[in-house]
């Protein structure tokens, strides 16, 4: 079994996609790793590749020169887009992008384990702006989601004066964050589901524990509830290296059921065992079967709570 989170699943859905991988794994889990479907193409990385060696000096595209600029100049010019670190379709390892793959069967068939948590990208708005002193409040709200989502200012204020306003909400950082989590994660985690679950079994869940601790960042001003990454503590003891507060009881209970479901499914290509709540196999012609985890005990969603609850269909994922 392969799994991993973030950049990790996009490795594993690389890998499912990438015929150099046929027969090197059984399983696949990938945590939040639904905002990367379409991978750039190589021609792209190096175009870009191009563009930041002049940037930092070394026009020649020398690799010796590169190896002598400071540190701090390289940094200065990398990108801050989560986006920007992505595997490209090279015609070799990636044929073609992962979504490409899944949708066309082109990809290596094992039981998939596809999920995200509930407010992603929370964490990136701490990342991307709170914490670079950029304000987020009524009046950038509508500037921000421009640059979340990269489309016009007027599209932007579509979304936050009808799909997303502010009324809606505790603060604009936690609408933010409901902007950005359901346009790159939630309903990108569920078009990977729909297409995995053609060929393969596939089982969907969303992590939903809105009190999860926060063990990568300082306070932000607003709450982090599920974060981008906030399953993990769950997953494995991330107290032996980082300093963290530790899960109450209700949560560890919560771990417990996780680290089964994951454990089961390795060992039997089926995370369902007689010690845990049913987790149904994920149907795409069917109701929305996510499991979400959250208080003590997983609980199935209902009908299209979950399309209805991350506004999907205003993300290409009616």
């Amino acid at each position: 079994t392969i799994f991993g989170e973030s950049a990790g699943a996009v490795s594993v859905h690389g890998h499912m996609a990438s015929p150099q991988s046929a027969g090197l794994f059984h399983r696949a889990i990938a945590q939040s790793g639904g905002y990367s479907l379409t991978q750039p193409t190589l021609a792209t990385a190096e175009s870009e590749g191009t563009a930041f060696a002049t940037a930092v000096g070394c026009v020649s595209q020398d690799s010796a020169c590169l190896r002598a600029v400071p540190v701090a100049d390289l940094l200065a010019h990398q990108s801050s887009s989560p986006t920007a670190y992505l595997p490209k379709v090279d015609g070799s390892v990636l044929p073609m992008s992962v979504g490409a793959a899944f949708a066309t069967g082109q990809f290596n068939r094992v039981p998939v384990i596809e999920g995200s948590t509930h407010d992603e990208f929370r964490l990136f708005v701490a990342t991307m702006f709170v914490f670079k002193g950029i304000p987020v409040n009524a009046v950038t709200y509508p500037s921000l989601i421009a640059a979340t989502l990269s489309v016009p200012f007027s599209t932007a204020q579509t979304l936050a004066t009808f799909v997303y306003p502010l009324a809606a909400y505790p603060s604009a950082a936690v609408a933010l964050g409901a902007v950005g989590t359901d346009a790159a994660f939630a309903c990108n985690t569920r078009v990977a589901a729909r297409l995995l679950a053609r060929h393969v079994p596939t089982w969907v869940y969303e992590f939903n524990d809105s009190a999860a601790p926060q063990v990568f960042l300082p306070p932000a001003g607003f709450p982090y509830g599920s974060y981008h990454g906030s399953e993990l503590p769950y997953l494995f003891d991330v107290r032996q290296s980082v300093p963290a507060p530790g899960l109450t009881a209700t949560q560890e209970q919560l771990a417990g059921s996780m680290q089964l479901y994951w454990t089961q499914f390795a060992r039997e290509a089926d995370p369902n065992s007689a010690g845990s709540p049913a987790w149904a196999a994920y149907a795409p012609t069917a109701s929305d079967a996510f499991l979400s985890f959250s208080g003590s005990t997983p609980q199935p969603y209902t009908g299209t709570a979950f399309a209805a609850d991350h506004k999907c269909a205003i993300w290409g994922s009616p």
